[in-house]
């Protein structure tokens, strides 16, 4: 049974400031968690029905603790509970991988947590080690986003800082703006190293960051909509690119 103050806890966790003070994050449901043990994050504490115990069996190297779906329900950040909930330690991130010879990621100001843990998916499913992201991006470790995400943030290394410092780091390295009037993506040549840059969902990319970059790139667009989706756009983009 969960007592009172295991569970104020884990509803605490909802908010950054005690995700980032913990160094912890709240992950839910069969599917996620068995991603992120398959992965070996490190775990603090995992909570499962006896259901989802009794599934796993022998198969599940983690202590547990059982609890009822009515506790479940009490401590879970989601809208309709599934079965198990972990929370985890945060991997320490330092935004080290190489920037020669790779593809990376650069968001400037991606602030909705559907669209940022999409986006980390995507790099996932096409290879991309190493996610960049303003300081005002969501929070990787939000709930919302871990859930998007279905496991990829295990893999895909997130950082935040000023993007400015980033790419002046290596100012020879090709960068990839993706706006409305750039060049056709469908003919741009084969890309082995560089930068591609993701803006805001309304407001596209900043004028500090654009004029840091080589290249403007666009989708072509037959319809009328306004605009893509930020992670929909990056999805069709790494197809073009990897």
């Amino acid at each position: 049974m969960l007592i009172k103050s295991q569970v104020k806890y884990i509803q605490s966790l909802s908010h950054k400031k005690l995700r980032d003070s913990e160094g912890v994050f709240v992950a839910e449901g069969p599917k996620l968690i068995n991603e992120l043990l398959s992965a070996r994050l490190p775990l603090q504490q995992l909570y499962a029905v006896k259901e989802w115990i009794a599934e796993q069996g022998k198969s599940l190297h983690a202590e547990v603790t059982e609890i009822s779906q009515s506790e479940l329900e009490r401590i879970s950040l989601l809208q309709t509970p599934n079965q198990v909930l972990g929370i985890f330690k945060k991997p320490d991130f330092s935004a080290n991988a190489p920037l020669r010879n790779n593809i990376s990621l650069m968001l400037d100001t991606v602030q909705d947590p559907g669209n940022l843990g999409t986006i980390i998916r995507c790099a996932d499913w096409f290879g991309i080690k190493q996610l960049f992201c303003s300081t005002d991006c969501a929070d990787a470790w939000n709930p919302k986003v871990v859930q998007a995400t279905m496991g990829s943030i295990a893999r895909v290394q997130v950082a935040y800082g000023p993007l400015g410092q980033w790419l002046d780091k290596e100012p020879g390295l090709p960068t990839y703006a993706a706006v409305l009037d750039g060049a056709d993506l469908r003919k741009l040549s084969p890309v082995k190293e560089g930068i591609i840059i993701i803006g805001n969902e309304s407001k596209g990319i900043s004028d500090a960051i654009l004029a840091r970059c080589s290249n403007r790139i666009t989708i072509p667009r037959y319809g009328e909509a306004e605009s893509l989706n930020a992670a929909v756009a990056t999805g069709i983009i790494l197809s073009h690119i990897i």
